[in-house]
């Protein structure tokens, strides 16, 4: 049978490859019908998530059930959509639009055009930029979330997340609430030069209208937040809390290294090790911070209460 197969075909003088039954093996020339029985299904690539510290499978479903905080503790990155709806009381929340800017205004290449990076910056996350606003009742506390996206060009901090940080200050004020930033990022968007670096300047202003209006302004630190916005909205809080592990600083530790020429002690930079500095108030696990959030916004909110009443 083999020799017949192989047989060459005198039109071409190439070998014929046989019939598709032949060529699909023994067990369709026994049984046909069998093969089709034992399909190969399809397992989906993210059914499981390896963790960052010990490399362990973690079945997804139990991870979300945790809230992405892996067996070990490592607080995973998360974005709007879950931070959204683990903070705010019964998962319910109304989202509001960001404010529109001009996009590239410096017409920026690195290599790629900026404009092309912002695109697949959203295609990837669904987002039009680094932030998202959120509002709604956290711990019975009427209160607008704004959180930062770092999937979203490492949380860069731009015009765009800039207007978003005053739109939701002033809806704070609207509202007369507490305001609640969850930080994640790696400093200014270099894509938009100085314009980026202003944006420290204008958040620290929403901040003072917020202060002028006497409501609350609540910063959890998530990891990483880094450059420009440690050095601007990150860290001017009434109360600063902090995810377990997060990464908070303006330089990272290897630039601190390479510059000082010393080995940094350990645990720096992490969030329990400036507690301990007196830079971050209180490490709060991420299944605890609803509940702190809201104690914490109900007592500061107290004041205002009683004259309401």
């Amino acid at each position: 049978m083999l020799e017949a197969m192989a047989m060459a075909d005198p039109k071409n003088d190439k070998p014929t490859r046989g019939t598709a039954r032949e060529r699909q093996g023994w067990l369709a020339r026994i049984a046909p019908g069998v093969r089709g029985a034992f399909v190969k299904r399809e397992t989906p690539e993210n059914l499981w998530v390896k963790c960052p510290d010990t490399g362990e499978m973690i079945y997804r479903p139990d991870l979300e059930a945790a809230w992405w905080v892996t067996p070990a503790g490592r607080h995973m990155r998360i974005g709007p959509e879950l931070r959204f709806r683990y903070t705010f009381d019964d998962g319910a929340f109304e989202t509001f639009d960001t404010p529109t800017v001009p996009e590239d205004p410096l017409h920026f290449t690195d290599g790629r055009p900026y404009k092309d990076r912002l695109a697949a910056a959203r295609k990837a996350t669904g987002e039009p930029d680094a932030m998202a606003l959120g509002a709604g009742l956290v711990g019975g506390t009427d209160t607008v979330v704004l959180v930062q996206d770092f999937a979203f060009m490492g949380g860069s901090l731009g015009m765009a997340a800039g207007e978003a940080f005053i739109a939701a200050a002033r809806e704070a004020i609207k509202r007369q609430c507490p305001l609640v930033a969850f930080t994640a990022a790696g400093g200014a968007r270099m894509q938009e030069g100085t314009l980026s670096l202003m944006q420290m300047a204008r958040t620290t202003l929403a901040i003072q209208e917020l202060k002028a209006a006497k409501l609350p302004y609540i910063v959890v630190l998530t990891d990483p937040t880094t450059g420009g916005v440690t050095a601007s909205y990150a860290m001017l809080g009434d109360i600063h809390l902090a995810e377990p592990g997060a990464l908070i600083g303006f330089a990272g530790p290897r630039v601190i290294e390479q510059t000082i020429r010393e080995t940094l002690p350990p645990g720096f930079q992490r969030s329990e090790y400036l507690v301990e500095k007196g830079m971050v108030d209180r490490v709060v696990p991420r299944g605890d911070l609803p509940a702190i959030l809201g104690s914490l916004m109900g007592t500061l909110m107290m004041g205002r209460a009683r004259k309401a009443a």
